[in-house]
């Protein structure tokens, strides 16, 4: 766990230099906590792309911490501060649990550019490293690129896919995936959609089509539905998850290129924003650079960069 901190940690390069260092030159020294302290805090915030609303919102919990903990120092409201912004990442009371199911059928979407496709296949490889049998389904019939670039994932991370030509229905290539995982006891199923862009109604409409007929080929599916965000878009990620939202339930997102963005921040703007845990972390190109998410130890590597968790040094 130390070596995976310690990616953690130079992943977080960036963002830590545009917020928690400057979250830590307001709050260091601090011997008396007033409402200076807060709004310098909020300008912090809000300038490492946390965004305003949550911002806010944060401020407000710390307040009460103040109060109820006598908190008296900057240091220890920085503490507090690290303990809020893990149980934002966490996906707060509301969070979706991911019942349990065989075949698991998680469902991939995003816009394009973020690195969907990319995700999912290092999702299935790290699933089949881990002893389970992966299939996946190339539902992104739109582009002929998406199928071919899904094909040589499933080769790479050695699981089946199943896919058609181009132009090909992608709710009838989900279905036919899901039906053959059922058959072939299958532990898990990604299936890939189209990069949609937010504005378009038609797509929009398409996904919810998939959504209906998995659940026909596997009732209570799909059981997960992934949203893929690019942290480079910083707030523009929030609305893109807000959207994707009011087509289709989301369980958990997957934060890509986290590594090369100052705009960190985001991730806990949209936990906090829609209520939805990060399920994976991306912090390189590799295939074996998208990770379990961990709240603690992102939010240590973040604030702490120095500094490792008991249940990281494990």
């Amino acid at each position: 766990m130390r070596k995976l901190f310690g990616k953690l940690k130079e992943g977080l390069t960036k963002t830590r230099q545009n917020l928690s260092d400057n979250v830590h030159r307001v709050l260091t020294g601090r011997k008396k906590i007033d409402e200076e302290t807060f709004e310098d805090l909020e300008e912090a915030l809000i300038m490492g792309d946390v965004g305003v609303g949550t911002s806010e919102r944060l401020l407000d919990r710390l307040r009460e911490r103040v109060k109820k903990d006598r908190i008296e120092t900057g240091e220890v409201l920085e503490e507090a501060l690290i303990e809020e912004v893990e149980q934002i990442l966490l996906g707060g009371e509301g969070a979706v649990t991911v019942p349990e199911a065989k075949p698991r059928v998680v469902v991939m979407v995003g816009v394009n550019g973020t690195g969907k496709t990319t995700s999912l296949g290092k999702l299935a490889h790290y699933h089949a490293s881990n002893g389970e049998r992966v299939m996946v389904a190339a539902a992104d019939t739109f582009r002929a690129a998406a199928v071919d670039q899904l094909r040589v994932w499933a080769d790479r991370a050695k699981v089946e896919i199943v896919s058609n030509e181009s132009g090909a229905d992608p709710a009838a290539v989900a279905f036919d995936a899901v039906s053959s995982a059922r058959s072939r006891e299958m532990d898990v199923v990604f299936v890939d959609t189209a990069g949609r862009l937010q504005t378009k109604v038609n797509l929009m409409e398409e996904l919810r089509k998939i959504g209906r007929v998995i659940g026909k080929a596997c009732p209570g599916a799909p059981h997960e539905v992934l949203l893929v965000l690019d942290a480079t878009t910083g707030q523009n990620a929030v609305i893109q998850a807000k959207q994707f939202g009011d087509v289709i339930d989301i369980t958990g997102l997957v934060l890509t290129k986290v590594d090369g963005t100052a705009k960190g921040g985001v991730v806990v703007a949209i936990s906090d924003e829609l209520g939805i845990p990060v399920r994976y972390l991306g912090l390189g190109e590799g295939i074996d650079d998208l990770q379990p998410f961990d709240a603690k130890a992102f939010a240590e590597a973040l604030f702490k960069a120095d500094t490792v968790s008991v249940e990281n040094e494990a």
